[in-house]
């Protein structure tokens, strides 16, 4: 079995993740999607718990992909699963260029066992972050071309029930 992970805050979880999950599971075996915490960013939407329940419900009936969570570096969190490779999902040049330095650490830190994979994302989803989803939210837009309905009524509960 061919395992790959694909590791994100994914605080939301957008269409464009989606997409690239989509696509991963029709590659390989299974897909362990691991919520992380990104240390760039101060505070979350969301929690780490409730990311995974939010990811964890839109794939449910799917059982060849898995949701965890960890305090882990990537790459060891792909040696903890088994992961064979780690699925980055590319918008733009400057993912890429991002992109390109992580994969050598990766794979350096792995002992060359983890290799990076990327994956582009379809047209309609390149411009969609979880950046960009957060800004349109605060400034009371809709939101429904960039989110699950899911993801979009969690959303709307945070609003009326703030952190």
């Amino acid at each position: 079995m061919t395992k790959v992970l694909y590791p994100g805050s994914f605080d939301p979880i957008t269409k464009g993740h989606m997409n690239i999950i989509e696509q991963a599971s029709n590659l390989f075996d299974e897909v362990v999607i691991a919520v992380l915490q990104n240390p760039a960013k101060k505070e979350s939407m969301f929690t780490k718990e409730e990311r995974v329940e939010m990811i964890q419900n839109l794939y449910r009936k799917m059982n060849h992909i898995k949701v965890v969570s960890s305090k882990q570096a990537a790459v060891d969190v792909a040696l903890l699963y088994e992961c064979k490779a780690i699925i980055r999902g590319l918008r733009s040049l400057t993912d890429f260029a991002d992109e390109v330095s992580l994969q050598q650490i990766n794979k350096e830190i792995s002992g060359g066992k983890i290799n990076t994979i990327c994956l582009f994302a379809d047209k309609e989803y390149q411009f969609v972050s979880s950046s960009v989803v957060k800004e349109v939210y605060r400034l009371g837009k809709d939101i429904s071309n960039y989110v699950d309905p899911l993801v979009k009524r969690k959303m709307l509960e945070k609003r009326r029930y703030p952190l």
